[in-house]
């Protein structure tokens, strides 16, 4: 999987959360953004007045069949839990109208098409690419580029999950909601990730193309880097990795990562005053100062590693 499709497989809204800046406040949050986590996807939130724990677990949106495994605990978080909420409500990616909407945002506005964003040589790559892999270009000519990045990855197989190849976290995750009858969410909606590609000029989206594709050949290593990294549980390198891609998406990390796992903080917290929540977001967004795990650390509940023997 290579870094852009990694880092898009969530997109994001805009919410700037402040800390208490008293003296004692200081000290604390020092501690917690020093702190380095423990190799754990799952985690239990207990403190700051809550009546039962709630569970934060780290997803990875696509894994081999062979690699696919669920944390001790995890059976038993989810079967505590009232809710198990997602960064967007699987329920509403059964939904066709959603679908329909969710196409009909795919594509560029006035027209624009990704002839006008490349240049002759560049196109003439992308179409090849394309070409390769049994999806003409002429069929998504004016689709926004941040969509075909994730295509063009070489470790994207539209057939995999159909075929059992492939294993999605999110929709394992959401069998188990059907089959228990628990409520799902999501802490953003399907308008407010589409949004976040309008927040990146398509010439910008454009060169990822390029660049993702250009890359192709050592794709196939940074997704079996990532795959190691999840199964290993190792979330402060997930977000390292998360963190550090190359090229001009680093100019919108803020955007695409930071803002976005702050805005989650008081949905989070909403939901687990309601009662347990089961929250499964990217393993990327657990680990690092910005991460999901130390957001909430910071806002006083008690986190502690649920690991595996």
């Amino acid at each position: 999987m290579n870094r852009y499709s990694f880092k898009f497989s969530a997109l994001f809204i805009l919410f700037f959360l402040g800390f208490v800046s008293c003296k004692t406040a200081q000290v604390n949050e020092l501690e917690v953004l020093n702190r380095k986590l423990e190799n754990a996807l799952l985690w239990k939130v207990e403190g700051k007045e809550l009546k039962e724990p709630s569970y934060v677990f780290g997803t990875i949106h696509i894994i081999p069949d062979e690699d696919y495994f669920l944390p001790d605990g995890t059976l038993t978080a989810l079967d505590q839990s009232d809710q198990i909420y997602f960064e967007i409500d699987m329920k509403d990616m059964t939904d066709i109208s959603k679908q329909m909407g969710m196409l009909s945002n795919a594509f560029m506005k006035d027209g624009v098409g990704l002839k006008d964003l490349l240049s002759e040589e560049e196109y003439k790559i992308v179409d090849a690419h394309f070409k390769e892999m049994g999806m003409p270009l002429f069929l998504f000519e004016k689709m926004k580029p941040m969509f075909l990045t994730v295509f063009a990855s070489s470790d994207f197989d539209p057939n995999g999950i159909q075929t059992g190849a492939l294993k999605s976290y999110e929709m394992e995750l959401y069998d188990i909601a059907e089959r228990s009858n628990k409520g799902t969410g999501g802490l953003e909606t399907i308008e407010y990730q589409l949004s976040l590609f309008d927040s990146i000029p398509y010439p910008d989206q454009a060169q990822m193309l390029v660049e993702t594709i250009k890359n192709s050949d050592t794709a196939g290593d940074q997704f079996r880097e990532t795959i190691d990294m999840y199964v290993s549980q190792n979330i402060e390198n997930m977000a390292d990795l998360s963190e550090s891609g190359d090229g001009e998406l680093n100019d919108y990390e803020d955007i695409l990562l930071i803002k976005r796992n702050k805005n989650w903080i008081p949905i989070m917290e909403e939901q687990m005053k309601k009662g347990s929540s089961f929250f499964a977001v990217g393993a990327g967004h657990l680990g690092g100062k910005n991460g999901v795990i130390k957001l909430l650390m910071l806002q006083g509940y008690r986190l502690t590693p649920i690991k595996s023997n």
